[in-house]
């Protein structure tokens, strides 16, 4: 594990851009839950987890299940930069009907998806199985599952959190993506899930709490769940939506609006000047 900061950093930045661009060029995606889910993806994919892009089926590979779905395009950027597509597809396949890149992932179309999603709330409940699959055969993987703090409103993540306990799932880290807006409102005013890091805990989860946009923090959470064994662990990372771009954070509508050709040039520049 290289544990490069400042690399990580730049190649957060990169991925940000390329979201960006994907999103302006089609006139279409999510964008603020695909910025606060960065720094995360980066560390995952370009530091701790162990796979292989040109044999994406790999037996003993780590697995990301992105179960906040409508994210796609940060799973997208961050695949493309992994190596396993062209990134010129980014700009020529997302969002177009019967491509590689749809709206929302598809594991039959893309390489690197490792589950179909989109339908808010199954991710954990199919990492269930894999990490049990895992155990049962020796394979030495984990299983990584991203949810919105938005998404854990759906009753199924609970039934899974529990199962997950229940089977006492040491492979399996289940990631919360905490920043504080859904589809049209705060979290709180739609439903208010209280100290999300505190239910996990009752449902027998090993939890911490984290900043998910500092690496530091990052890379203790995820070194922390991999020593701790007889319990699945929870990541509860906070973080801001639209992170990366000023007018962009913690807006609400940018869940899912398109940016103007100046908020696009604006941002754009934001995310040039990081470096």
């Amino acid at each position: 594990m290289s544990r490069n900061i400042e690399e990580l950093k730049i190649q957060a930045n990169t991925i940000r851009k390329d979201i960006l661009k994907m999103i302006f060029n089609i006139q279409s995606g999510h964008l603020g839950g695909s910025f606060s889910m960065v720094e995360m993806l980066t560390a995952l994919y370009f530091d701790e987890m162990h796979y292989d892009p040109k044999n994406p089926s790999l037996k003993d590979r780590d697995r990301f299940i992105l179960s906040k779905g409508h994210t796609a395009p940060a799973l997208y950027a961050t695949l493309a930069n992994a190596g396993y597509f062209p990134k010129e597809k980014l700009m020529t396949s997302f969002r177009r009907i019967d491509s590689m890149l749809q709206g929302h992932p598809d594991m039959k179309k893309t390489p690197g998806v490792e589950m179909t999603s989109g339908s808010l709330g199954i991710g954990l409940s199919a990492a269930n199985g894999m990490a049990l699959g895992n155990r049962l055969q020796g394979i030495d993987a984990r299983i990584y599952c991203m949810m919105g703090d938005g998404e854990i409103n759906e009753g199924q993540i609970w039934e899974a959190a529990a199962t997950a306990s229940h089977y006492r799932l040491d492979n399996l880290v289940a990631i919360t993506d905490v920043n504080g807006l859904q589809n049209d409102a705060e979290t709180k005013k739609v439903k208010d899930m209280l100290d999300i890091a505190e239910k996990f805990r009752a449902f027998g989860f090993h939890t911490i709490e984290i900043d998910g946009h500092d690496f530091q923090d990052i890379f203790a959470s995820l070194d922390e769940a991999r020593m701790h064994k007889g319990q699945p662990t929870a990541i509860i990372s906070h973080t801001v939506k639209g992170k990366g771009v000023s007018f962009m954070e913690n807006v609400v509508a940018f869940h899912g609006k398109t940016p103007t050709k100046e908020e696009y040039e604006n941002g754009m520049q934001e995310l040039r000047n990081v470096m």
